[in-house]
């Protein structure tokens, strides 16, 4: 069975403020770069956010926009590269949809620390600078794919 979602149309700036937080920019960053008030580079993120399905969440938003290429995929990596445990391969999709670390604990019916633990080891084994940023590492890696995310967007 194959999944067809209609491809949103980002304006340049949108995709240009979501792939500056997708590389594991913080806004401030990604506006200061494109020479926008972090206000303008907000509001340019929400606009993204709203096409990309009414992405509730930045590292959502990534996701989708990467499983709909509404912006550029990064390069592939090996898939054996990335040592992860299975207690961290679990976390993935519930970071790339945006749930907060008690909401993966109810989710996985695991503690709540110990889900937070294997969040902190997650980001370090990816080499991931914060959550939106993971979601481009684990994806150029494989573990989040894009038959995945079609399968959360409405």
């Amino acid at each position: 069975m194959t999944i067809s979602v209609a491809r949103p149309q980002l304006a340049p700036r949108e995709r240009q403020v979501l792939a500056g937080l997708a590389g594991g920019n913080t806004l401030g960053e990604v506006a200061s770069r494109l020479r926008l008030r972090e206000g303008t580079a907000r509001g340019y993120l929400d606009l993204a956010k709203s096409k990309l399905f009414g992405a509730r969440s930045t590292e959502s938003a990534i996701a989708a926009g990467y499983a709909v290429n509404a912006i550029t995929q990064p390069m592939p990596l090996p898939p054996e590269q990335l040592l992860l445990t299975p207690e961290q391969r679990a976390l993935v999709p519930f970071i790339a949809q945006g749930m907060s670390a008690t909401q993966m604990a109810a989710q996985l019916t695991r503690p709540l620390n110990t889900v937070r633990r294997d969040g902190r080891e997650l980001l370090a084994a990816a080499r991931a600078v914060n959550p939106a940023h993971l979601v481009t590492r684990t994806w150029q890696h494989q573990v989040l794919t894009e038959k995945q995310v079609l399968t959360w967007l409405p």
